[in-house]
């Protein structure tokens, strides 16, 4: 975990990408999709066979926070063909609409079994300390601003409450005959992300983005960690 942490350090970096953030919350026990780091198109195809179609590609940079914005992002790639055109489409967009950005390459993962889309999200406040965040997630996020905060460490009745809070509430709990979600699933992901902040002073922010919240389980998506 510190690995990744002194490495970004030494490189200057502050943002650690997509893959980075999602090792260290592997490690932290949080469940997230099959992610690995192309830098070619015949890496990310030879990747995508690899982790078993359909796969995801997305832009790995430091420079682009909204990635489907810029056009970064290609889902449901269920052949070779598809994820060859869909690396070169990714890099022509980023150099396009972001010319100058910093370009690590893209990224492949699994295509998850979607869910309702929620955010759990961290900042360190100057007089509270770390602040926890559960709320609606996906695109939607900032337009609608459903959110609830914790501060950092919580316990078992604070992420339920946090959950209990939001007003999206019914869709988690299984909106006009859709599936509910697992809320346990989430409660332990919020516990786990509490315990890793507060055991990892070099982290400042973090956005999770989307978690996946399904009948049985809570997968993160995507992520993105901002140090210190």
């Amino acid at each position: 975990m510190l690995t990744i942490i002194e490495n970004a350090r030494n490189s200057g970096r502050k943002y650690l990408n997509e893959i980075e953030s999602k090792q260290l919350l592997k490690e932290a026990g949080v469940p997230t999709t099959d992610t690995r780091l192309a830098t070619s198109r015949a890496e990310a195809v030879a990747l995508a066979r690899e982790i078993g179609f359909p796969v995801v590609l997305k832009i790995v940079s430091p420079d682009i926070i909204h990635k489907s914005d810029i056009g970064g992002v290609k889902l449901g790639l269920a052949d070779r063909a598809a994820v060859g055109m869909a690396y070169d489409e990714i890099l022509a967009a980023a150099r396009a609409k972001q010319p100058g950005s910093r370009i690590d390459g893209v990224s492949v993962q699994n295509m998850a079994k979607p869910g309702v889309e929620v955010i759990i999200g961290m900042s360190k406040d100057s007089q509270f300390g770390p602040v926890l965040m559960f709320g609606v997630g996906g695109v939607l996020v900032e337009l609608l601003k459903d959110v609830a905060f914790r501060i950092v460490p919580i316990t078992q009745r604070d992420a339920g409450k946090m959950i209990q809070e939001i007003k999206s509430l019914p869709l988690l709990e299984g909106y006009r005959g859709s599936e509910p979600a697992n809320i346990r699933a989430l409660e332990d992901i919020l516990l786990k992300i509490s315990a890793f902040v507060a055991n990892t002073p070099e982290i400042k922010e973090m956005d999770i983005n989307p978690v996946f919240a399904r009948r049985d389980d809570a997968i993160a998506v995507d992520a993105r960690i901002m140090l210190e």
